[in-house]
């Protein structure tokens, strides 16, 4: 297959789902990891072509949703200095703090701007050298690589007046602390396939061993995810609990080893604080004693700042796949994308997001 189209085909799905409903003899529940997979799985219905036998749980993959209010917080308080220019990822705009978000900072007169890269901040940062420029650098492993390139690019050439807020979360503690909870529902799990391009599979071969639950890394489009949960349900049925790599194309099991390097010479594991989740060891980037100095939250002593999430969110009981979006009060009613109470309707992945858009309408029955 060369084409996302082939990767969309209606007749492959029903041929994978149909062998899915031949596999199974009992239930099971899979969780998907990355909100990039739960929204090809609610804007295609693909859980509604599996046999009821098969259950999808939406995980915590979206680095978006799990960036904690008091991180929002600290990035609205360096947003709003005059002598800052915030820069950030266009989702993170939207994501609320305690009491407001970076656009509501922004209409105030603020300097925050949308960029592609932490390299556009940085290119920033040689052209206004009068200003503060800080990246929001928040994401799984994937963003990790082009992040710590910007920070050693910085200090290569010396440029002091850029520097990044780091939110930076790690996949495998975040599966161990869903794995070891009292409230545990996952039988198996759909890593997420960009993740697995930095970090490759060795990392979760361990994972799989201890808590005998199979691990089975897949792309996006809807073949991919049928073709993952076939592995999936195969290796339960099958009592085998092992790592399987659906995503051959890009992934291989030691991953991109010049980009790990790179996220080892800038970052060092830290224990990290996940929204709606609370705090998780060793789940995080944090930077290296000698890259301290770019750190923003240091230079522009914000650390102490942060505040409280709506109660009436549950996007904490959605990320830990106890809870479907549309089964929370606040949900389409409260929480709207023009009104988000959480993260989780603001980001391009988030689970509520795409249930909003996809799911939020009762079928119409036609005769």
């Amino acid at each position: 297959m060369k084409y996302v189209d082939e990767f969309r085909d209606g007749h492959r799905a029903r041929v994978l789902a149909e062998a899915i409903r031949r596999k199974v003899t009992r239930p099971w529940s899979l969780m998907e990891v990355c909100g990039g997979q739960t929204h090809s799985i609610v804007r295609f219905g693909l859980d509604e072509l599996l046999p009821p036998e098969v259950s999808l749980i939406h995980g915590p993959g979206c680095p978006v949703c799990v960036t904690p209010v008091a991180l929002i917080d600290q990035a609205l308080a360096i947003a709003a200095r005059p002598e800052v220019t915030f820069c950030s990822f266009g989702d993170m705009l939207r994501v609320p703090g305690s009491a407001e978000d970076l656009f509501a900072v922004k209409s105030r007169g603020a300097d925050v701007r949308v960029v592609y890269s932490p390299l556009d901040a940085l290119a920033l940062a040689r052209e206004l050298p009068h200003r503060e420029v800080v990246f929001f650098a928040v994401g799984f492993e994937t963003t990790a690589p082009a992040n710590a390139l910007a920070v050693a690019q910085a200090r290569k050439e010396g440029l002091e007046n850029f520097s990044i807020l780091v939110s930076h979360v790690r996949v495998p503690p975040a599966l161990e602390a869903i794995l070891a909870s009292p409230q545990r529902r996952v039988d198996a799990f759909l890593a997420a396939g960009h993740v697995c391009t930095i970090m490759g599979t060795e990392e979760y071969v361990p994972l799989a061993a201890k808590h005998h639950v199979p691990i089975v890394v897949t792309a996006f489009e809807p073949v991919d995810l049928l073709q993952g949960i076939l592995m999936a349900v195969s290796q339960l049925e099958e009592g085998r609990a092992e790592v399987e790599n659906q995503y051959a194309r890009l992934v291989q099991a030691g991953g991109n080893r010049p980009a790990q390097a790179l996220i080892q010479e800038v970052f060092q594991v830290v224990d990290r604080t996940w929204r709606g989740i609370g705090g998780i060891p060793e789940s995080g980037f944090g930077l290296r004693p000698e890259y301290v100095r770019y750190d923003a939250a240091q230079r522009f002593a914000v650390s102490e700042v942060g505040g409280a999430e709506s109660p009436d969110c549950q996007s904490g009981l959605v990320l830990q796949g106890l809870l479907k979006p549309m089964d929370c009060p606040a949900f389409g009613k409260a929480c709207t994308p023009d009104h988000p109470l959480g993260a989780t309707m603001v980001s391009s992945e988030g689970a509520c997001a795409a249930y909003y858009r996809y799911r939020r309408f009762a079928p119409v029955e036609t005769r």
